[in-house]
């Protein structure tokens, strides 16, 4: 990544989060010169807390100007403040025939629609305030200190990530100055030359002050006709109340509350994307900032809910906005969940709100802390704690706050990180535009193995890889419980032959299962991958031998831990014409992704190119059961086919161990002693035999 030539350069752990700075001790009174004279009253002027719609304009360049927020936090330590810039867009104006089109800088956004929401697309710098005025200014002005983080696109375009450069320390001297017509308030208006760290003027700042909030945000509730909305906890904390702990203006649409069921009270992933398309589709994100909930009686892949990620893949099918969750799953009948044991989820206003918080923190770009029992914990962690010597029942042992470090992401992280579609979840903090403190180790005492599952796969296929993360310590140690790529756990990188290095991570997160296990020395967690596309594309588009890192991170007290593994796989080239057109159809879509992770017949482009892959005798074996998995699962008015998904699975069907216990749950769910369930069965018995697995998975298929 290029950069400016002033001797900064870019950093991977991105900008900082401003620091907060304290107040200063008033001024001790001087003595007069001479006491007959009265001096003249002094001027007190003190900045106003809230978000200041922000113009930057640089010098020499009349058709470059930059807007956005500048938000001002007043708290009991001093003040901490950060703010977002976007470029504003330029036009070209025809003039007639034979005469260039003449260009033309479009107007700034309006102060009277309040906190600025500008286009994603357009997002250039994070503003990072390192001096402002305190509790009062003597006079009418103070110097306004910041560096300016620079974000660039990934190769794979801005929504796939990118890079941050520091471009140096500025520093402004604003006056106050009435506001042109339209602000909310004419003596909230600031103003100043900007100047590099060699005194040179640079260009031009203005701030207008807009809003006592510093972000604005809409939170659309959709629900099925006998589900609950998760409107508030029952004993006066609402949507309201959580955004202005942290200095969010929320606004709750109680939209669809009559969202159609299309096969049943439960919903499979596929069928819950499906409807998440319907309402993303209805909403602009580069004109607001929409968070959608969903609540359905139950699901079928997890009890309370499940999140879709952004970018997880580079499918525009695949958002970060918003979540499902299961109004009728009941609180098992245990004491970890006190007083509402038993009860059905909906019917339980202080867990399921939560629920609904955490998961919208999710979508704002938060991973689980299990620093105190605030909103980004883990109901079910929660629960447990509960039986703590001490501890008041479940719920009442919630807090319902964010943790302080959580609550300074959500007010002071970069946009782009936090608005709905913004840059991709399951990224680490300390590889993101957040503050320093957050902390990331390598955890010891955890091994992590990653083995693929062949040696080598034909151009085209999808790699799978088992991994398996193994105590090697002498005492027992946590870890994730699940390490599939639904389980927001696990992400990771492919090196090519090329040595051009792609990353892939979750696409569906299964949300508010138990996010740790105790491992006893020795004792380990299985899983399997099935890889096949990333952000940036096709993680394996060229012949050769391939690197796969995997990396598992997740939250320990407060900080995050990561463990990672490596391993090399071959990629073969194409056969013939046939397989290479077939590959190359594969590669080149990005809902082919989605029919790894999710299914369903609603991607129409994914599930056409995985039945062509099927039809090549070349590729058959890799995506034979990715297809049978799709025609086992109901979709809609379609019913599950169990026969013709047998149909497809033969002796050379590639499967991961994760892949065989899935089939033996679709046995399960068609019911045994169906014909097709039993010729499954069989098929599947022999094959556990010769295969390395866990014995969760050979469980599941002795059942049968």
């Amino acid at each position: 990544m290029s950069t400016r030539d002033n001797g900064f350069t870019p950093t991977p752990e991105g900008p900082p989060l401003p620091f907060p700075l304290p107040f200063p001790e008033p001024p001790e009174p001087q003595p007069q010169p001479n006491p007959l004279l009265i001096p003249p009253p002094l001027s007190f002027r003190s900045l106003r807390c809230g978000c200041y719609l922000m113009n930057y304009t640089p010098a020499a360049s009349p058709l470059v100007s930059y807007d956005g927020s500048l938000r001002v936090e007043c708290h009991a330590d001093g003040r901490t403040a950060s703010g977002d810039l976007y470029q504003r867009p330029v036009i070209w104006l025809p003039l007639g025939l034979g005469r260039p089109p003449r260009p033309i800088l479009l107007g700034g956004p309006s102060p009277a629609a309040g906190i600025p929401v500008l286009s994603r697309s357009r997002y250039r710098y994070y503003l990072r305030v390192t001096q402002l005025a305190e509790r009062f200014v003597v006079g009418n002005s103070f110097t306004l200190g910041f560096e300016m983080w620079r974000f660039t696109k990934a190769t794979g375009g801005w929504s796939t990530g990118g890079t941050w450069a520091n471009e140096g320390a500025f520093t402004a001297r604003v006056s106050w100055q009435t506001a042109p017509p339209g602000y909310p308030s004419a003596s909230d208006y600031l103003a100043g030359d900007v100047k590099n760290a060699a005194g040179v003027v640079v260009g031009r700042l203005t701030l207008g002050w807009v809003s006592a909030y510093l972000r604005k945000a809409t939170v659309e509730i959709d629900r099925v006709a006998v589900s609950e909305p998760p409107l508030d906890n029952g004993a006066g904390v609402g949507w309201k109340a959580v955004g202005d702990s942290v200095g969010w203006d929320i606004t709750v649409d109680e939209s669809d509350a009559n969202v159609a069921e299309p096969s049943g009270e439960s919903w499979s992933d596929a069928e819950a994307h499906a409807a998440m398309l319907a309402r993303r589709d209805a909403s602009n994100l580069d004109a607001e900032w929409r968070y959608h909930v969903l609540c359905v009686r139950r699901l079928d892949s997890t009890e309370r809910g499940i999140m879709y990620d952004a970018y997880g893949g580079d499918s525009n099918n695949v958002p970060r906005e918003g979540c499902v969750i299961s109004s009728h799953w009941v609180m098992p009948n245990t004491a970890e969940w006190g007083t509402v044991k038993g009860v059905r989820f909906g019917k339980a206003p202080a867990p399921y709100f939560r629920t609904a918080v955490h998961e919208a923190g999710h979508a704002m770009g938060l991973y689980h802390n299990t620093a105190d029992h605030g909103y980004m914990n883990t109901t079910n962690v929660i629960a447990g704690n509960s039986l703590d010597p001490g501890s008041p029942a479940f719920p009442a042992n919630i807090r319902w706050a964010y943790h302080p470090d959580d609550a300074k992401r959500l007010r002071h992280m970069p946009d782009i990180y936090v608005r709905p579609g913004g840059t991709p979840f399951g990224t680490s903090y300390g590889t993101t535009p957040i503050s320093p403190t957050d902390l990331c180790f390598e955890f010891d005492g955890l091994t992590l193995t990653v083995t693929p599952l062949l040696d080598a796969v034909p151009f085209g296929a999808p790699v799978r890889v088992n991994v398996e993360l193994t105590n090697t310590s002498a005492a027992p140690l946590p870890a994730p419980a699940s390490l599939g790529l639904k389980g927001g756990a696990v992400k990771g990188l492919v090196a090519d032959p090329s040595g051009t290095v792609r990353v892939f991570s979750p696409v569906v997160i299964c949300v508010e299962d138990t996010p740790l296990v105790t491992l006893a020395p020795g004792e380990s967690v299985r899983d399997s991958l099935t890889l096949l596309r990333g952000p940036n594309g096709p993680l394996f588009p060229l012949a050769g031998v391939h690197k796969v890192t995997v990396e598992v991170h997740w939250d320990r007290d407060g900080a995050e831990a990561e463990v990672s593994g490596q391993a090399d796989v071959m990629v073969t080239p194409a056969v013939d014409d046939a397989h290479a057109r077939a590959a190359a159809a594969v590669l080149s879509t990005p809902d082919a992704l989605l029919m790894l992770a999710i299914g369903g017949d609603h991607l129409v482009d994914g599930v056409a190119v995985v039945q062509a892959a099927v039809q090549n005798p070349v590729l058959a074996p890799h995506f034979a059961f990715i297809e049978a998995k799709r025609l086992a699962r109901r979709f809609g008015k379609r019913k599950a086919n169990l026969k013709a998904a047998t149909d497809l699975i033969d002796e050379h069907t590639v499967m991961s161990p994760a892949e065989v216990k899935r089939a033996a749950e679709m046995v399960s769910d068609d019911g045994a002693d169906s014909a097709a369930g039993k010729n499954l069965a069989k098929k599947l018995k022999g094959r556990v035999k010769g295969l390395k697995a866990g014995d969760d998975v050979k469980a599941a298929v002795d059942a049968l």
